[in-house]
């Protein structure tokens, strides 16, 4: 093995301001840094899967609703997210993008509110504590919260 990088991580433990699903999405990274400013977090637990809340609200398989309920609740239980953060986005590949809605761009966001509305459903019947769930869908220059 051989050393490629040296820094300094801090060994202390953390409690997280939130636990954020969102999309692996490059195009949206910024959009997540200036969101993550602009609520003042300290520290958030990231889940970044294709689709960010597409597998909670529509999966294409269990496995995966399964898989990012667990990591909720890692971060719940670990460290104390105060509040669960769901994400989607405009021309999301995981959705087909904007072609799927034939470029129509407030049907492609009606879709978004009825997703990320049925994946707050699904974590507040199945999540062993109770948490605040934001929504949020971001496009190519805002982020809306429902």
């Amino acid at each position: 093995m051989q050393k490629i990088l040296d820094f300094e991580s801090s060994r202390e433990h953390y409690t997280a301001d939130a636990c954020v699903v969102w999309c692996f999405d490059a195009r949206f990274t910024k959009s997540l840094q200036g969101f993550a400013q602009a609520r003042n977090y300290r520290s958030y637990d990231l889940v970044r899967i294709a689709g960010g809340a597409k597998s909670l609200a529509s999966p294409d398989n269990e496995s995966e609703r399964i898989f990012v309920l667990k990591q909720i609740e890692i971060s719940l239980k670990l460290h104390r997210a105060e509040k669960i953060v769901l994400m989607t986005h405009s021309d999301c590949g995981a959705y087909g993008g904007i072609k799927s809605f034939e470029n129509d761009i407030d049907r492609e966001k009606e879709t978004h509110i009825k997703e990320l509305t049925a994946a707050r459903e699904f974590l507040e019947k199945n999540l062993s504590m109770s948490v605040p769930v934001e929504l949020l869908f971001v496009n190519f220059d805002s982020i809306w919260e429902l």
